[in-house]
This record gives structure tokens, C-alpha cells and sequence, in this order.
């Protein structure tokens, strides 16, 4: 992320998204299904609303350090995004998906109102399917 969008993130925003970063690369190297139980613990919290998740998910984006030698993608940081979504209180769908031709699988974060993180610069013909759903 450039610079100047990593200034544009308020400080209080990229502080949890270090966190969150942190946890998500943690929870990362477990099997998927503790990663799903732990998602789900977070269903008690009030759903979250689009432009609060999509500031957490420019802030997730702001602090993800480029000299980190391992892997931190789609599915890194959309955990991170509901990790953080959940330190501040709420709640947002933690979403994987795929598409055909060519196969790809792709993660990201749906609130109430829509989908943030979803790569769509390419969808018109082939949109992302999602697969599963937490919580």
C-alpha cells in the first residue's frame, strides 16, 4: 500500500488492524476449521456497518509490512479484517469463494450492505461464487 493511503488511515484504525494482522497470521497456521470456530465466536456482536469495515480493511491493507517472508493475501486479510471488525465491536461475515475458468479461490468480507474486498475488476463474466459463509 502506498504511503500516503497508510497516512490517510487514522492511527486508532491501524492500531487494531496491527493486531488483528497479528492474530490473523497466528490463526493462520492452524487448520481451517479453528479458524472457522474461531470466527464464530464473534456471532454475538451487532453487524457491523460497509464503511466501517471497508475503513478497517484499508486499515489491514495500511500496515501489512511488504518484508513479511511469508504469505499474506486475500484470506490473511480478510481474517484480519473480521479480527479487527470484532476488537471494535462488531461483526462481519468472513467469506470464501471461487470461480471457474480459470479456477480461482478468493477470500474477502461481506457487512450488511455488500462485499468489501471482493476483486470484481474482472467479474462481469465470471463472478465470484461464495462458498462458504462464517458466520
Amino acid at each position: 500500500m502506498a504511503p500516503d493511503m497508510a497516512s490517510a488511515t487514522p492511527l486508532p484504525d491501524r492500531a487494531v488492524a496491527v493486531v488483528a494482522l497479528a492474530a490473523a497470521v497466528a490463526l493462520a497456521r492452524l487448520p481451517l476449521r479453528r479458524q472457522i470456530a474461531a470466527v464464530r465466536t464473534v456471532r454475538v456482536l451487532p453487524y457491523a456497518r460497509a464503511g466501517r469495515v471497508s475503513a478497517l480493511y484499508a486499515a489491514v491493507h495500511a500496515v501489512t509490512p511488504v518484508w513479511w517472508p511469508g504469505r499474506i493475501a486475500c484470506m490473511e486479510i480478510s481474517l484480519a479484517t473480521v479480527i479487527a471488525t470484532a476488537l471494535t465491536g462488531g461483526q462481519a461475515r468472513w467469506v470464501l469463494g471461487a470461480r471457474f475458468l480459470p479456477d480461482a479461490a478468493h477470500a474477502w468480507v461481506e457487512a450488511l450492505e455488500g462485499a468489501v474486498g471482493r476483486d470484481t475488476a474482472d467479474a462481469a463474466d465470471r463472478p465470484w461464487t461464495a462458498v462458504l459463509v462464517i458466520p
